[in-house]
């Protein structure tokens, strides 16, 4: 078929140049030799302009395109191109079911223990002490909290209120009582651990605790060998940066603990959650659903994740002096790491993605994010897809924010309600917010939460302009099956604990568990390609904090 249009236009064109040296040939010699040339010459060209693929700016990232409308019923990119890449401005026969989850009715969560898990009172030893210090941003530093109730319940330890990073990158001075409310924290956990604020003192001297770190994923047998004999001597233990220091192979009992914590225990001081639950009211007023959109974008995330966005000597420059803060960070391929899934997709590349899915450009669209590498151009795409475009400081004023805008974990804690509360959760990487909400999204009624198929899309988005629309949202729904929040997605066991609570989610007694399961995995497809397992990471902000540590 292109083969026979080359051929046709290629007989046009000789037709053309044969008219002008007939129509001249009254002419002299030297103006019929000028015309052939002139025709000639405006051929070479036409076929130049046609074939030739369209210039990037410099400036411009390499996988975002100018979107321009079509007789205000679409958008259309590169016009010349063969195939005519049209985005619709509605979200199509879809748009139906995006704002449900299909399998969610036959699950809910469950993190009651069983009769045998040993309450506080039998299991605590009154001489023993644990304290962590946590490591990160907020949502990191939640993981420690979690997995410090759990721990010091291994240790048969009291555990004294975490201490919160005041130091690292965020250089946030909150403490845990001005993010949590700490007296609800301590009563609520109260049955499995005791909590106290502070270490007790000894007469007039408070004790001193040992200082020590456990490695990475340290599982009951872990803490019993190494923590366990240097409580019983010295009676007080600090674990610093303690994030992501336990094992997501426990028991039952331990992994329910561990939801009755994030699910139930920590909760927001009042003013964040008054505060939140306005911005949320807001949104509210304007539309019936939303999506909230986790996007991470900031220059040092980039910079950290070592991927190229099409920028040129300009991004080379700016991202790699960035780059140097870290000491231990090693050369990266941008492309091999693309292809393995590790580059956040650009903004224009999640709305792309949502309107395959079925979003259309009514729908309105909460986006949590700090700093955007290339600012409102960047975003620009986005915004143009999606038109109802929020964040806090558009539906809250300067003086409403002002109590929490000098905090990043404040403000951090206010995106997590919105987000939280959003009828569509979807993130562009696969940090800690994003499986944090994850997991909780899935403990509270499998709200639909879509996570980008980043290995399998990053391939279709760099051949889209080959394609028609059709197509293209297609094989985006295609790519997306296993990763929209449905239950059963990922195998028991499977992915890190806080994104896939397995232990905490439960099917209702009164249908057919094992039909549901089958049902919930030939709908939305059984995942055991690309998950993070135990001891497989992707990019996270765990890795991003721990060098970050480490700056010069």
């Amino acid at each position: 078929m292109k083969k026979r249009k080359h051929e046709t236009l290629f007989l046009g064109i000789f037709q053309i140049i044969l008219h002008t040296l007939l129509f001249r040939r009254r002419k002299r010699p030297i103006h019929r030799f000028l015309t052939f040339v002139s025709a000639l010459f405006g051929a070479i060209l036409f076929f130049i302009l046609f074939f030739s693929p369209p210039i990037i700016n410099s400036h411009q990232h390499h996988l975002i395109n100018p979107i321009s409308f079509i007789n205000g019923t679409g958008f259309q990119m590169n016009l010349q191109q063969e195939h005519v890449f049209r985005v619709p401005m509605g979200g199509g026969s879809l748009s139906g079911d995006v704002w449900i989850s299909k399998q969610s009715k036959f699950y809910h969560g469950c993190s009651d223990s069983s009769n045998n898990f040993p309450t506080a009172e039998v299991n605590t030893h009154l001489n023993r002490y644990l304290m962590i210090a946590t490591s990160g941003g907020l949502n990191q530093q939640r993981t420690g909290i979690v997995d410090a109730v759990v721990a010091a319940h291994i240790l048969n330890a009291i555990l004294v209120v975490p201490k919160l990073d005041q130091k690292s990158y965020w250089k946030d001075s909150s403490n845990f009582s001005e993010i949590f409310d700490v007296d609800w924290f301590i009563s609520r956990i109260s049955k499995d651990v005791k909590i106290i604020r502070d270490l007790p003192r000894i007469g007039d001297k408070i004790i001193t605790p040992y200082t020590t770190r456990v490695p990475r994923k340290c599982n009951a047998k872990c803490y019993q060998t190494r923590i366990l004999p240097i409580l019983k001597k010295k009676h007080a233990v600090q674990l610093t940066k303690f994030d992501y220091r336990l094992s997501n192979r426990l028991t039952t009992d331990m992994q329910k603990l561990r939801c009755r914590v994030n699910y139930h225990a920590l909760k927001f001081t009042d003013p964040i959650t008054e505060m939140g639950r306005k911005l949320v009211e807001r949104i509210r007023m304007k539309s019936k659903h939303f999506v909230a959109l986790h996007l991470r974008f900031e220059p040092d995330m980039l910079a950290f994740s070592g991927c190229y966005y099409g920028g040129g000597d300009k991004e080379r420059k700016e991202l790699g002096k960035i780059r140097k803060r870290w000491k231990t960070l090693h050369a990266r391929n941008p492309d091999k790491e693309r292809r393995n899934g590790k580059c956040p997709l650009t903004p224009e590349e999640i709305g792309l993605m949502l309107r395959a899915l079925g979003f259309g450009n009514d729908v309105h669209i909460y986006v949590a994010s700090g700093e955007i590498y290339g600012g409102e151009e960047t975003l620009a795409p986005l915004k143009a897809l999606f038109p109802n475009f929020y964040s806090k400081d558009t539906i809250a004023s300067k003086e409403e924010l002002a109590p929490f805008s000098s905090f990043s974990s404040r403000m951090a804690a206010l995106d997590f309600m919105v987000c939280d509360e959003s009828d569509v959760f979807v993130s562009n990487n696969n940090g800690n917010m994003a499986r944090m909400l994850a997991g909780r999204r899935r403990y509270f009624d499998h709200k639909p939460t879509i996570r980008p198929n980043v290995k399998k899309l990053n391939n279709l988005l760099l051949r889209r302009n080959n394609m028609t629309w059709e197509e293209f949202a297609s094989q985006i729904r295609t790519s997306q099956i296993g990763f929209m929040g449905e239950p059963m997605e990922v195998k028991p066991g499977r992915g890190e604990f806080h994104e896939n609570p397995t232990a905490c989610i439960c099917a209702d007694s009164e249908m057919d568990t094992g039909a549901a399961t089958i049902s919930a995995r030939r709908d939305m497809g059984e995942v055991t390609d690309g998950q993070v397992g135990e001891e497989e990471q992707e990019w996270s902000d765990t890795e991003y904090t721990e060098n970050e540590l480490e700056i010069q």
